[in-house]
């Protein structure tokens, strides 16, 4: 296969590497020529159009994604695209509607489906080895904060970290998020409350068979990179996360032997990966797109619920959010 990438940040970069090892020719592309020559002397790929391709990879900012996802529906190029499909819910469905009228494979990159953990937890949830679930516990906590000039550009918490929580929540559980009551706070540099945002959260969701999720997250966890998922049924209690490198000690003693992730990168490694790999597989016909963009809407619209409800500090209904 020839693949194209657009964007060669820090997760382009990564994209770039694996897919240098996947196919047969790799065409790249950034803002930053200089960038783009660089990374393509050292992967042996060429800088060049990444739309003459028989798949692309998007890996640029945020705000482009729309744009680029469309034209590669419009071109009939299958497409991978970093989340968010869309920094918002109108803008989501315009590519939706394009993937639908092309036909074209739309994947939008939410790893943890592919983590060897999540799996795991999903297949003894769905077999029956945890019985029936009553509650679910959610944690995305990173070590540091992001630079103060990408805060204002990122949606804010829930949908620049949690959406990674709520779309795992659906495909893990297999169910759909009826409310949100979210809160949050302000604890560390004061450009997260200049943008609007919180640096550290807190939601309550209730799932549409009433199960009840708990959800954490921060900006400030200084021990090291953690996330973690609980799942508590009444036969059996699984916990995805509860690695040697999980960022804890017990206050018993007890602490992992491995050093603490450092970052989502790291941690993910495996599953970013096996989500490319998926993602060719897509392309080739092999087998059906495993993130739609209806996957990345649905994740949305819990995320604009749960920013709706943390700003007017009341529970918010989905449907309040999907008219």
């Amino acid at each position: 296969m020839r693949v194209g990438l657009l964007g060669l940040g820090r997760i382009g970069a990564f994209h770039a590497a694996t897919l240098s090892a996947l196919v047969d020719e790799l065409v790249v592309s950034d803002a930053d020529q200089s960038r783009a020559e660089e990374v393509a002397g050292r992967l042996k790929a060429r800088v060049g159009d990444p739309f003459d391709a028989d798949a692309v990879v998007i890996a640029t900012p945020t705000a482009t994604h729309a744009e680029l996802l469309v034209r590669a529906c419009d071109l009939g190029v299958p497409a991978f695209c970093e989340k968010p499909a869309a920094p918002g819910v109108a803008e989501t469905i315009r590519v939706a509607d394009a993937a639908e009228r092309s036909g074209t494979v739309v994947h939008i990159g939410f790893q943890r489906r592919f983590d060897a953990g999540y799996t795991a937890a999903r297949e003894a949830l769905r077999s029956g080895e945890l019985g029936a679930l009553h509650r679910v516990h959610m944690i995305t906590a990173d070590p540091a904060p992001p630079a103060p000039g990408y805060v204002p550009m990122s949606g804010g918490i829930f949908r620049d970290c949690h959406i990674h929580d709520f779309d795992i929540l659906r495909w893990v559980t297999g169910r759909e998020v009826e409310s949100v009551y979210a809160t949050g706070s302000n604890r560390g540099e004061a450009f997260f409350a200049e943008a609007g945002d919180v640096d550290n959260s807190a939601a309550l969701l209730t799932l549409d068979d009433g199960t009840l999720v708990t959800l954490q997250g921060s900006r400030y966890n200084g021990a090291g990179y953690d996330v973690r998922m609980e799942l508590a049924g009444t036969l059996r209690t699984r916990a995805v996360g509860l690695d040697p490198r999980a960022p804890l000690t017990s206050a018993e003693g007890l602490q992992p032997p491995g050093e603490p992730w450092p970052d989502f990168v790291t941690r993910f490694d495996a599953a970013y990966i096996a989500e490319m790999s998926a993602f060719l597989a897509a392309a080739r016909g092999e087998r059906e797109s495993p993130c739609t963009v209806q996957d990345a809407l649905a994740a949305l619209y819990i995320a604009e619920a749960a920013d709706l409800s943390r700003r007017a500090d009341r529970p918010v209904r989905l449907l309040e959010v999907t008219k």
